[in-house]
């Protein structure tokens, strides 16, 4: 049975923290992004590989789909600036394409890259994007109006403003803070709709 995703969180290791609060997610898959795509840390990564094998989680690796088969990932997070086509040819039918977009002409390439899910990015202020870069509600609702693939919300989203991913067109949430800002202590498992709850 195909996992349903709803969340998706970027790592480049594991520490104790994250082991403790990630498993509380429910239907959640880890995407290894390492600060430098060329420098992949082989023990980080069988590392992450084993406790997502462990957990029943789906393992994504970002951008390099050799070492998305060497390490016999689940699937492959293409960033926006990736532009490769994947040829899956005689590969695994259960691979995963994903990836994630910054306006609507990145978004067409990404459905060439047959990409099944694509994150749209950033829809809040983080610090990797300058002010005027920030999509906001609005604005992601625009560009995203007649996209037919399924959406992710992705960028600077924490607890305070996890609610207004409502009333967007995502099924999906991308993060990295949200793990550190949101009270992971309760509920005893983290769902979609129990972040939603009022």
């Amino acid at each position: 049975m195909t996992k349903n995703i709803k969340f998706y969180f970027f790592a480049e290791k594991l520490n104790d923290f994250i082991i403790k609060n990630i498993i509380k997610f429910e239907e959640i898959c880890i995407i290894y992004k390492p600060s430098n795509i060329n420098n992949i840390n082989h023990n980080e990564v069988i590392n992450i590989k084993k406790f997502c094998k462990k957990k029943n989680i789906l393992f994504f690796l970002c951008d390099n789909f050799r070492s998305a088969v060497k390490y016999d990932a689940d699937g492959i997070f293409l960033s926006s600036h990736n532009k490769n086509m994947i040829n899956l040819h005689g590969y695994k039918k259960k691979f995963k394409i994903i990836g994630s977009a910054h306006n609507i002409n990145e978004y067409f390439i990404k459905i060439r890259q047959k990409c099944e899910t694509i994150m749209l990015s950033p829809i809040f202020y983080n610090n990797k994007y300058t002010v005027n870069r920030i999509l906001g509600v609005t604005k992601f609702n625009l560009i995203t109006l007649n996209w037919d693939s399924k959406i992710c919300a992705l960028g600077g989203i924490n607890s305070k403003n996890l609610k207004k991913i409502k009333i967007t067109k995502s099924s999906s949430i991308a993060f990295v803070s949200l793990l550190n800002s949101y009270n992971t202590k309760s509920p005893p498992m983290i769902s979609m709709s129990g972040l939603f709850k009022n």
